[in-house]
């Protein structure tokens, strides 16, 4: 309450500036992966290193115990994601299956396609391969400089999770006295791992409502219409896995449906778009009503800043506005403007 009466410092000032900028340079050079790293170990930590700090008596064991943890948790989500990546890839979970039938419907999709559809497809697999082959030599140097780019933010997001971990080990067992800069930018820190944690259990809640809809659409709809596809099972985990990045997730689930769809008719492929598209366009107002009610904003509110971010940045600024709007109204809010 002291806040909302005082005009602010200096200090607060500089702080706000310095995190501005700080902000604005994450997007500008493409770190976004890492800093989203970093607070997610950040948050994991200090969830779960309570229950682990009270049953130790020294600051050192506490040290060790939380320098333990935030090492267990980077170890985890680390093997996580290859172990993600490796299960999407086996037979057993479904998605070679899918990319197969993937390639099979779009070669016997000449069949049931209209004539003006027709000289956009390829005649047959032989015809699909040679211009696949053609394409990736075309554009060899540009597939190597994704797998430059790929291996780059892997090493971003590794290094994002280190740092993330010993902040939130140094922040859980404090060692020393902050000066006045050093305590404001901590305290803009917080507030920005606030806004990331709600942002995230908003976006799960978000992903469980695609999948959701989705599993309505392909395991009762259709059934009920006679039509019956494959690999249901799989097209609903892969929504909701990739529904967790907003806005993109469902634009990748949404393409394997539409193709998977083509299997039984040109028709039923047409119906299964308008459906996604009605999908995909609640997900902008369900992302801003989900997040909207975690940070105390409305749903205008989060579209126009995910409007004026995409506009500015991309997609990547359609990722981070939910988030840094939530840690602007936070601030906004502490002082008593908004």
């Amino acid at each position: 309450m002291d806040n909302l009466n005082k005009r602010p410092t200096t200090t607060e000032i500089v702080a706000w500036v310095c995190s501005a900028v700080l902000l604005i340079f994450i997007l500008i050079f493409h770190l976004l992966p890492a800093l989203l790293a970093g607070l997610l170990v950040f948050e994991l930590v200090h969830i779960i290193s309570p229950h682990v700090a009270k049953h130790l008596p020294g600051q050192r064991s506490k040290f060790i115990a939380l320098g333990l943890l935030a090492f267990t948790i980077i170890s985890l989500l680390t093997l996580a994601g290859i172990g993600l990546v490796t299960f999407l890839r086996s037979d057993a979970a479904g998605l070679t299956l899918l990319f197969d039938k993937m390639a099979e419907i779009i070669e016997g999709s000449r069949e049931m396609s209209p004539a003006w559809l027709l000289s956009y497809l390829p005649a047959d697999a032989e015809t699909l391969r040679v211009s696949v082959t053609a394409w990736l030599r075309t554009h060899a140097a540009e597939l190597q400089l994704a797998g430059k780019e790929i291996a780059r933010l892997a090493a971003h997001i590794l290094v994002g999770m280190i740092i993330g971990g010993i902040l939130a080990v140094r922040d859980m067992v404090p060692t020393h006295k902050y000066k006045p800069l050093a305590r404001a930018m901590a305290e803009r820190a917080v507030r920005l791992s606030t806004a990331f944690r709600r942002i995230v259990f908003a976006q799960v809640r978000i992903a469980s409502i695609n999948a959701v809809f989705t599993a309505i659409y392909l395991v009762i709809v259709l059934p009920v219409m006679g039509v019956h596809l494959p690999l249901t099972k799989t097209m609903i985990a892969i929504t909701f896995v990739v529904g967790l990045i907003p806005v993109i997730g469902n634009l990748m689930s949404n393409t394997v449906i539409v193709i998977v769809s083509l299997s039984q008719s040109i028709d039923i492929a047409i119906g299964s778009l308008v459906f996604l598209i009605l999908i995909h366009k609640l997900e902008y107002f369900l992302n801003a009503r989900i997040v909207g009610s975690q940070i105390h904003a409305r749903a205008w509110e989060l579209l126009l800043a995910m409007l004026l971010m995409e506009s500015i940045f991309g997609i990547v600024g359609v990722i981070a506005a939910p988030i840094y709007y939530a840690y602007i109204k936070d601030e906004l809010s502490a002082r008593g403007w908004v």
